[in-house]
């Protein structure tokens, strides 16, 4: 062996132990915070947000996101999206989020709640998930549906993007998640 491959064989050990010990850590230790696309763990709901984007009426696709909802939104306002799955990852059967318990906050501290959505394609918020089960519920329209996630609708004012990153944030069982939206 040449001299200068004992550095690189030593390198390579120590990456190889890196990753092993990355790869190790797993889920278990979910945080409240993160961005879109890594889930969160609260108690036994795990939240994950797979998209956010604002939601045009006058778009066929959304319309059926926007069933029931005011169209157009009213002046200066517009409804956005955040596709989500959540997973109960415990035995026993849990009770969802409210919609009073999620809001968009943007970076100014403006405050947006969810709105209630009746739509084929909503999360089924304030209802109750079984042990081990998930949102969307397999075979529905919003599991089969482009995003795979469940809708929940936020009434935001046109310019929010000029203060973002805006961030979902979730009070649920005694915590407060966050889960930086990008949009």
């Amino acid at each position: 062996m040449r001299p200068g491959n004992k550095g690189v064989l030593a390198l390579v050990f120590v990456l190889a132990i890196a990753v092993v010990g990355v790869a190790g850590c797993g889920n278990n230790d979910l945080g409240q915070t993160a961005t879109e696309g890594v889930p969160i763990q609260q108690d036994d709901l795990k939240i994950n947000v797979a998209e956010t984007r604002f939601l045009n009426p006058n778009q066929p696709d959304d319309k059926q996101y926007l069933a029931g909802q005011q169209i157009p939104p009213p002046a200066g306002q517009v409804y956005l999206g955040v596709f989500m799955t959540m997973h109960n990852t415990g035995d026993t059967a849990i009770r969802l989020p409210t919609v009073g318990q999620l809001s968009v906050t943007d970076t100014t501290g403006a405050d947006y709640p969810a709105v209630v959505s009746h739509s084929d394609f909503a999360a089924p918020l304030g209802s109750t998930l079984a042990g081990h089960s998930d949102i969307p519920a397999p075979d529905t329209p919003a599991a089969n549906g482009p995003t795979q996630g469940a809708v929940v609708l936020f009434l935001v004012p046109q310019g929010i993007t000029e203060n973002r990153p805006p961030e979902l944030e979730i009070a649920y069982a005694g915590k407060t998640g966050n889960i930086t939206l990008d949009i």
